[in-house]
C-alpha cells in the first residue's frame, strides 16, 4: 500500500502557533472515563499532541504516531510545558503495525485518510486491541463540506457511521452517531460542523 504522507502538513505545523490549539478534543475528553484507567493507549495521526498529552496526563500510557516530525516537535513542546510523557512513533499509518492484543484504547480524532487506507486499519485496530479495549474516533462526515469549518476538501476523505458499522461488525457499539456540533479547535476547526462519533468496545 502505498504511503500518504503530504507534505503540507510538515509547512502547516511548522507555524508557531498549535494548529488545533492546545486543548484537547471534548468528544475525547468527555469518554476518558471508558478507557482503562492507567492503561495503554494508542493515538493514531496525533499531529501536534494535544490529545496524546491530555490522556497523559490523565495517567494513560500514551503512544502517538503521525507521520510529521514537525507536529511532533509542537508535541515535545507541550510535553515538557505539561510535564508529561508520550512516546512518539514517526511512522505512515500505511506501514505502522498495531501489534496484537497490544491496547486499551486507540482513539483516531480528524484522522482522514483514503478509505483503502482506513479499511486495513480497521482490521488491525479490531485485533490491536486487548479484550475490553475501547476504539474511540471522531471524523468528520461528507455533509461537512457544506460548512468548511475544517477537514479535508473531498468526501472520498471522510466517515459515516454506516461504514464503521459495517467494517467494525467485531466491536460492540458503545456510542455511535452522526450529528451536528459547533467544534472550536485553534485555526484548524472553528463553527458549526457535520461529524461522526464512534466508540466501540472489544468484547471480553
Amino acid at each position: 500500500m502505498a504511503p500518504e504522507f503530504d507534505p503540507r502538513w510538515d509547512e502547516r505545523f511548522s507555524q508557531p502557533e498549535f494548529f488545533y490549539g492546545t486543548e484537547p478534543n471534548d468528544f475525547l475528553r468527555d469518554s476518558t472515563q471508558l478507557f482503562k484507567p492507567g492503561g495503554k493507549i494508542l493515538c493514531l495521526g496525533e499531529g501536534e499532541g494535544r490529545n496524546s498529552v491530555y490522556l497523559a496526563q490523565k495517567g494513560f500510557e500514551v503512544t502517538a504516531v503521525d507521520w510529521s516530525t514537525k507536529a511532533f516537535e509542537k508535541l515535545s513542546q507541550l510535553e515538557k510545558e505539561r510535564k508529561v510523557e508520550v512516546k512518539k512513533v514517526v511512522s505512515d499509518l500505511a506501514e505502522f503495525s498495531l501489534g496484537e492484543n497490544q491496547w486499551d484504547g486507540i482513539a483516531s480524532i480528524w484522522c482522514h485518510l483514503s478509505k483503502d487506507l482506513w479499511q486495513e486499519l480497521f482490521k488491525k485496530i479490531a485485533v490491536g486491541l486487548r479484550p475490553g479495549g475501547i476504539f474511540l474516533l471522531e471524523h468528520y462526515t461528507p455533509k461537512q463540506l457544506q460548512f468548511k469549518t475544517g477537514g479535508p476538501p473531498t468526501a472520498d476523505l471522510m466517515t459515516t457511521l454506516a461504514e464503521l458499522k459495517a467494517e467494525l461488525k467485531s466491536l460492540e457499539i458503545v456510542v455511535g452517531r452522526e450529528i451536528k456540533r459547533d467544534i472550536q479547535e485553534g485555526k484548524g476547526h472553528s463553527g458549526q460542523s457535520a461529524v461522526v462519533q464512534y466508540i466501540g468496545r472489544k468484547p471480553q
